[in-house]
């Protein structure tokens, strides 16, 4: 234990490593609903296969004892039609049995269990039919070969369906090993420069990071001063200056200068690492989520379980047959496992998914769509979601008549012609949609947490922030720059020869939808917060101009997740939706995760919905769609499942008394006309917006 300050602390970070295979399960979990399938298999081939596999039995085989117009039987077949069965129940049913297992470890048993009570009951009574009817040819015994062959290839067709329209989620804690460099630049003791993997470096190493680098781990600045870009991992807009001894995130972009850190944070103890630990934590609580069809097999499960058993005991008591007892559980456990359950939720899904991709939604989770319904909260990050996520020039004002706006800016596109940092950027495409051209700047300097100084044109011109214009007591109608900070706008000046010229205004926009958007939710009955990692004036501007009540500014990830968990905490349903690495703890905690599309990957797996084209007003699309989904799957449920509650008291044989016993292939009438009911309810889905 000595030595762990010489291991390498970065391994749980990146891939390939154990510690990534372990949680190579998150996939399956942000798809809520099927997890207890999706790593069994490929569910498209065992289809396939399972369906050559029960064509032959399908026609040679009886439908629960009733001989169909287009069944024929040969010298032999029924030895066929068991070595089939026999396949088909262990490859096809692989994948149900494995659940069922899964479900039952957990004590919760859902649909993979009621398929795997169903296939299981039909196959080895069948194999029980099948050697009573050698051993004695003249008490016939019915078989269900047929029922298992059916049962097993449509709830394989179901799953394909729902994964086939379900976008497969990617690994967002792969995406954010990925921020991180694979190479950084280290001193060694004698002060010279070596190359080496990230994995390999310790606390307390000194790193040297160049302008445009990633900074590879959390430290502390020994040397130098430069503005870093901490949006896509803190959420704040603005480049931050950084000057010696202020603290740098691992997985930020360093903007305008060359530093030297000492290491305060790797591996487990680093930032990302952190973030990414609550990503896993949120997932793994979120995934224990029930779904709605696996909520009615559950109890489904139970009422056939008791009902077969009952009437097993029943019969048997009354007829003193064991036979008949038997044969009569057996009906009542198949016909408890109906193929409409299959396909009621999948082919909804598959609808939904595909109206939904129509209007610029990606549903990656179906419970999502469940959920909607329910939403009372819908809480915002600000950046890249209420506004576009990048600085633009939103206004310059000339505070003198001795230069034109065209030559004041091409001063300061002289000025900031080589700078990389968020503002400098913004100006210069400025520039270039306007087509201006900046002139020839030399000796330029930057002055540290003020700004640029050079010569342009003979005249020493400077870029400088507001602090230093209050400092050199410059004076100027305060209106001119107020309606810009009330709107969290950054201002920088412009001073030729001494002379206060211009101010320029850079702001994140706010998206021109997202005001009626907001509107548009509170007609509804949801309360819009704002959650953002940015600073509180320019948060609380955005809430102000948006009529956002309740806000929250400079929050962390941690933060914004326990926001999130608070109010879940209470029993409220909450969405939330980002387009950043700081928001994907809340994005997989939130009871309904949204990502814009034009956010970072890392959002976007963590989300269960993401908004393709990054219109925060297909919120509303989605809300409206999920009412429709929930309103089909609660009626396919009824319709799947529905007739149980006539179907199992019959097959039980409670009516037996009045002469009245559920003939098996009257039940398997009602199963078919289920299914084709499902099926043509779910094409009947439509949005209203």
């Amino acid at each position: 234990m000595n030595n762990d300050e010489d291991k390498p602390e970065y391994p749980s970070l990146k891939a390939g490593n154990n510690d990534h295979d372990q949680m190579a399960g998150h996939d399956h979990k942000q798809m809520s609903g099927m997890d207890h399938s999706m790593h069994m298999g490929n569910f498209k081939q065992k289809f396939w296969l399972s369906l050559f596999l029960a064509v032959p039995i399908i026609f040679l085989s009886p439908m629960m004892g009733v001989d169909l117009p287009f069944q024929f039987t040969f010298p032999g077949s029924d030895w066929l039609v068991l070595i089939l069965a026999s396949i088909l129940f262990f490859y096809g049913g692989d994948p149900f049995l494995k659940g069922a297992k899964t479900e039952l470890a957990k004590k919760q048993p859902a649909m993979m269990t009621l398929i795997a009570l169903g296939i299981s009951v039909s196959f080895f009574y069948s194999l029980y039919a099948f050697i009573m009817n050698k051993l004695m040819p003249e008490n016939h015994v019915m078989d269900f070969f047929w029922e298992l062959a059916t049962l097993i290839v449509i709830m394989l067709l179901g799953h394909w369906i729902e994964m086939n329209a379900i976008s497969n989620a990617s690994d967002a804690l792969q995406k954010m090993a990925e921020l991180l460099p694979d190479k950084v630049k280290r001193l060694s003791k004698d002060g010279s420069e070596e190359e080496v993997a990230l994995q390999q470096v310790k606390k307390e190493d000194h790193l040297i990071v160049r302008a445009g680098d990633k900074i590879p781990a959390d430290g502390v600045i020994l040397k130098g001063t430069t503005s870093v870009d901490e949006s896509m991992v803190t959420g704040e807009s603005k480049a931050i200056t950084k000057n010696e001894n202020d603290k740098v995130i691992g997985g930020s972009v360093n903007g305008s200068g060359t530093i030297e850190i000492t290491v305060t944070g790797t591996g487990e103890t680093g930032y990302l690492s952190k973030v990414m630990d609550m990503v896993k934590k949120a997932q793994s609580e979120k995934s224990s989520l029930e779904s709605m069809s696996d909520r009615v097999a559950k109890w489904l499960f139970y009422v056939a379980l008791g009902a077969g058993l009952l009437a097993f005991i029943v019969w048997l008591i009354i007829t003193k047959d064991l036979s008949s007892a038997f044969e009569r559980m057996v009906t009542v456990f198949i016909i408890a496992c109906p193929h409409a359950l299959g396909l009621a939720i999948p082919l909804v899904v598959a609808r939904s998914t595909s109206i939904a991709a129509k209007h610029g939604l990606l549903l990656k989770n179906r419970n999502a769509l469940e959920e909607g319904n329910d939403i009372q909260f819908v809480m915002l990050d600000k950046t890249g979601t209420l506004t576009e996520g990048k600085f633009t020039v939103t206004g310059i004002e000339m505070l003198t008549s001795n230069k034109t706006i065209d030559e004041a800016l091409k001063v300061i596109g002289a000025l900031e012609n080589n700078a990389n940092h968020p503002l400098a950027i913004g100006i210069m495409n400025y520039l270039k949609e306007k087509h201006i051209s900046p002139y020839k700047v030399e000796n330029l300097q930057s002055i540290s947490g003020i700004g640029l100084i050079g010569k342009v044109n003979r005249e020493t011109v400077k870029i400088v922030n507001e602090k230093e214009v209050t400092r050199l007591k410059f004076s100027f109608d305060p209106s001119i720059k107020e309606r810009y900070q009330e709107q969290g706008n950054t201002l920088s000046y412009l001073i030729v020869n001494n002379e206060l010229v211009a101010m320029i205004a850079l702001g994140d926009i706010v998206k021109p939808e997202a005001k009626q958007f907001i509107i548009d939710l509170k007609n509804q009955g949801i309360i819009p917060v704002m959650l953002t990692g940015d600073n509180k004036v320019a948060a609380e501007s955005v809430a102000h101009y948006l009529g956002i009540d309740e806000f929250h500014g400079e929050l962390l990830p941690e933060d914004k997740e326990n926001i999130v968990q608070s109010y879940i905490a209470e029993s409220k349903k909450v969405m939330m939706v980002g387009d950043g690495i700081n928001d994907a703890p809340s994005l997989v905690r939130a009871t309904i995760g949204v990502a814009i599309g034009a956010g970072t990957d890392v959002a976007i797996d963590s989300a269960d919905v993401v908004l393709t084209d990054s219109d925060p007003k297909d919120i509303l699309r989605f809300l409206d769609l999920s009412k429709q989904t929930r309103r089909k799957m609660i009626q396919n449920l009824w319709w799947g499942a529905g007739y149980n509650i006539i179907a199992i008291p019959l097959a039980a044989g409670i009516l037996a008394p009045w002469g009245i016993l559920l003939n098996p292939a009257f039940g398997a009438i009602l199963m078919s006309l289920s299914t084709v009911i499902v099926a043509a309810n779910a094409m009947t889905l439509r949005i209203h917006n």
